[in-house]
């Protein structure tokens, strides 16, 4: 029997026959077989990407419980977000090196092992150790799922609607995981926000071992050493200085300086990636113009998103006194809209226009939506007041995000798929970051300000009101800066077909 697998053929050699009258011959792989690795893949993203929001409204819970003060409180977000957002692209590309499936089950099983060590922590150390070994094994799965995602469908009509179910969990993944938060904290224990990853993660773990085909690539390059040392540390350190600026002011050096040194590692990392023999992240996966339009909106999607999870959910929570669990159904909405989209864009709309008139009205919507959140007050009802702009939130969502996933991913080579994928996932996650720091420390500077003006009984809710409004408006501003970003670079037309060879070789 040949060493080589169908797994390591490209399609054309699959789907045609050697025959002189070119008549083709049944793939060798069923199509619902393919549907079957999209749901494994879909799960284990979704732990991922819920994990980002889960553990937040169970904060409060486990501060209690284990007695932390809220200076460290943040840690329990940040460790994640560190580990994660530092070492997605060397996951990426231990993915191409390795092969997918095995990278896909480590991670798979790092991932549950690291949740039930949080989830049963006695003290505050074992917990943030527990976060930061999550984000390690996060970054060694999500690129792969990804990666996974882009070389089994590339047939172009079963590839849309396969990125527009992916692109779909990836947007709504945030608001499944605030309801789900809310539902697990309320009725069972914070530790359940942790502990319902071994869940998906079991599911993951057989799914990948039955329907994951076997199988590493031919040729294994060198990993690039100094590239991998440069661009972790100083990912880590961009990360690391966003995520200090909720905590010390932007004139700190605890901010700043983190941020420069980050900055100017990262750079380094992009000069030395011209010379390096196996680059770690090659130029090439960069310089496509519509990738690296669909990767700058990631990241300023990624940036001006967080303003409605964070801002609304503080908003119905205190303002409001919702339930946590009332504020997670509250989200659900939003989430369908998004689904919704997602489908229309990625099978309908994209592979017709492309994704230059699409991505940018999404942006606008989100951002139109987000300006609509500034008029919301005490007196405001969800049905009247609440729901209208989360419905036109979650639809520009969907037209953008899983688009933008697609295009990001888009005939990249085979051998490139593991690293182009998880710089999809580096870009949300450093956009992620700085909307967090950026938007948290604009609000608090506007409550702050209030109440230096007003009095009375009503002035603290009101400055809370106040601060909301600020992060919905910085929001909306980035959110259109990113529309108008997406008009300017994407190129017109209709997706150009994939290249000889470009994406085809299904390597699992």
């Amino acid at each position: 029997m040949s060493s080589q697998s169908a797994a390591d053929v490209p399609v054309d050699r699959l789907s045609k026959s050697p025959a002189q009258d070119g008549s083709p011959v049944p793939p060798t792989e069923k199509a619902n077989h393919r549907w079957w690795v999209l749901a494994v893949i879909a799960v284990a993203q979704l732990m991922v990407v819920l994990d980002a929001t889960v553990v937040n409204i169970a904060l409060p819970s486990a501060q209690k419980a284990l007695d932390f003060s809220d200076g460290n409180r943040q840690w329990i977000v940040t460790a994640y977000s560190l580990s994660f957002g530092s070492l997605l692209l060397l996951g990426g590309r231990l993915a191409d090196l390795v092969g997918r499936k095995i990278v896909f089950q480590i991670g798979v099983i790092g991932f549950a092992a690291a949740s039930a060590l949080a989830g049963a922590a006695q003290n505050f150390e074992v917990l943030v150790t527990g976060r930061a070994l999550q984000g390690l094994f996060g970054a060694l799965l999500a690129p792969a799922a990804l990666s996974l995602l882009n070389t089994t469908f590339t047939d172009a009509k079963e590839r849309a609607k396969a990125f527009g179910i992916y692109g779909a969990i990836a947007g709504a993944g945030g608001g499944v995981g605030l309801l789900l938060g809310g539902v697990l904290t309320e009725h069972l224990s914070w530790r359940w926000t942790l502990y319902v990853n071994l869940i998906f993660a079991v599911i993951a773990f057989i799914g990948g071992m039955v329907f994951l085909r076997k199988g590493a690539p031919g040729n294994r390059p060198k990993l690039d050493l100094p590239g991998t040392a440069l661009v972790t540390v100083g990912l880590f350190f961009v990360v690391y200085g966003f995520s200090n600026a909720e905590k010390h002011h932007w004139g700190s050096p605890m901010t700043w300086g983190f941020l420069v040194v980050g900055a100017a590692l990262v750079a380094a990392f992009s000069w030395w990636q011209t010379r390096a023999e196996h680059p770690l992240l090659p130029l090439r996966v960069l310089l496509d113009r519509n990738r690296g339009a669909s990767f700058t909106v990631l990241a300023v999607s990624g940036a001006g998103m967080f303003g409605v999870f964070l801002f609304l959910t503080y908003y119905l929570q205190q303002s409001l006194s919702y339930t946590p669990v009332k504020t997670g159904l509250g989200f659900l909405p939003m989430i369908g809209a998004l689904m919704v989209a997602a489908q229309l864009a990625t099978n309908s709309l994209l592979p017709k226009l492309g994704p230059r008139p699409i991505v940018p009205l999404g942006m606008l919507m989100a951002a139109a939506g987000m300006a609509w959140l500034t008029v919301l007050d005490l007196n405001s009802t969800y049905a009247a007041n609440i729901l209208p702009p989360l419905l036109v939130i979650g639809f520009g969502l969907g037209l953008v995000i899983p688009a933008a996933m697609s295009v990001a991913t888009e005939r990249v080579g085979e051998e490139d798929a593991g690293v182009a994928s998880a710089a999809v996932n580096t870009m949300q996650q450093v956009g992620g970051s700085i909307g967090t720091a950026l938007l948290n420390t604009l609000a608090a500077s506007a409550a702050t300000s209030y109440l230096a003006h007003h009095t009375g009984k009503m002035a603290v809710p009101n400055a809370a009101l106040h601060s909301y409004s600020t992060a919905y408006w910085w929001s909306a501003a980035l959110l259109a800066f990113g529309g108008v970003l997406s008009l300017l670079m994407y190129r017109g037309g209709r997706p150009a077909p994939s290249e000889q060879g470009a994406a085809t070789a299904v390597h699992m």
